[in-house]
């Protein structure tokens, strides 16, 4: 659903230019056949969106004039499923695209019914995104319930399952001040303010139920070290997070950052080389991070789980780098 949701926002996206598109111009942009094309088409038309087309070798699609825009014909789980889809689509991309893809985000929050807008618009603003892979699905209930408390700064009460089960003699009721939804990894995290602990705690989502706000509201208090994503991946280091691997990198800080920045932390050392800090549940993300900083680097800390996997890929590109090698000698001769 939030591929296909996706995609129909970013034709919407295009079509409100007001511009006439060819079918084929179109259907490139987007990514997609033809044929796909022709029901997302068809999918804004039962949307109430007025789009016109023309058939033939010059055959296209535009935008009816003077059309009044409706509002999305949605349900509450698809609103969601949208704003995660569209937030998570820019979060991986850069320049140019991912302004598109905000803009189109931007575009389908306002055309939203308003409860459904507040809702969206809460969840986009209350949500770091730091992760190596799209986070699972959760009950959207829970995350707009979650994400309008935070916008509001309202406490909340929720029933939790600590890991491992629910310790003996402690209540599954939480009372917190919520600050922040966290993705890391494949999961969504709550920060929040522990009232009957009186101190911070972040909560899985997939663990969270029935969060139900309480109508009374508190003052924003400041995150320990003032990065919510960062203070999550701190506490979660040995069962969530998993791995880490510091490396010191042949390459400016300002090479390696837009490469792989979105999965590591990158400490410019001057000198024309960089730290860099991974941290994943899966090791072979990690290598992959470091596969794209697309130069040499020598391993400063890491554990040796990581390393024996570190060795083993290095053995098989190299046996698959000199097979390729052999292979172009035995084809080389004169004929």
């Amino acid at each position: 659903m939030a591929n296909t949701s996706s995609r129909t926002l970013r034709l919407l996206s295009l079509l409100q230019t007001h511009r006439f598109w060819p079918g084929g111009e179109l259907a490139s942009r987007l990514e997609v056949s033809e044929r796909t094309l022709r029901r997302d088409v068809e999918r804004l038309r039962e949307l109430g969106y007025p789009v016109s087309s023309s058939r033939g070798v010059e055959g296209g699609y535009q935008l009816g004039a003077g059309g009044s825009m409706p509002p999305l014909v949605v349900d509450e789980d698809e609103a969601i499923a949208m704003v995660v889809a569209l937030g998570q689509t820019a979060s991986a991309q850069s320049g140019a695209l991912a302004d598109s893809t905000l803009s189109a985000l931007s575009k389908v929050v306002q055309v939203l019914p308003a409860r459904l807008r507040r809702r969206a618009e809460s969840l986009r603003l209350a949500t770091v995104d730091s992760p190596f892979a799209a986070a699972p699905e959760v009950e959207a209930s829970v995350l707009g319930a979650i994400a309008q408390a935070i916008r509001d700064t309202e406490r909340i009460r929720f029933s939790y399952t600590a890991r491992g089960g629910a310790r003996a003699g402690e209540s599954a009721e939480r009372h917190v001040e919520p600050h922040q939804l966290v993705t890391v990894g494949r999961r969504w995290y709550l920060l929040a303010f522990d009232l009957e602990r009186a101190d911070w705690r972040s909560f899985r989502l997939d663990r969270l139920g029935e969060p139900r706000g309480t109508k009374s509201l508190f003052r924003r208090r400041e995150i320990p070290g003032g990065d919510a994503a960062a203070y999550v991946r701190s506490g979660l280091s040995g069962h969530a997070v998993g791995h880490r691997l510091v490396a010191v990198v042949s390459a400016p800080a300002a090479e390696v950052e837009p490469r792989i920045g979105r999965w590591t932390a990158v400490d410019d050392l001057g000198d024309g080389r960089c730290r860099v800090t991974a941290e994943a549940r899966d090791i072979s993300w990690m290598l992959l991070a470091m596969g794209m900083a697309e130069a040499p680097f020598e391993v400063e800390s890491a554990s040796d789980e990581v390393r024996a996997v570190l060795a083993s890929w290095a053995t098989r590109f190299s046996t698959a780098a000199e097979g390729s090698a052999s292979a172009g000698r035995v084809g080389t001769g004169s004929e």
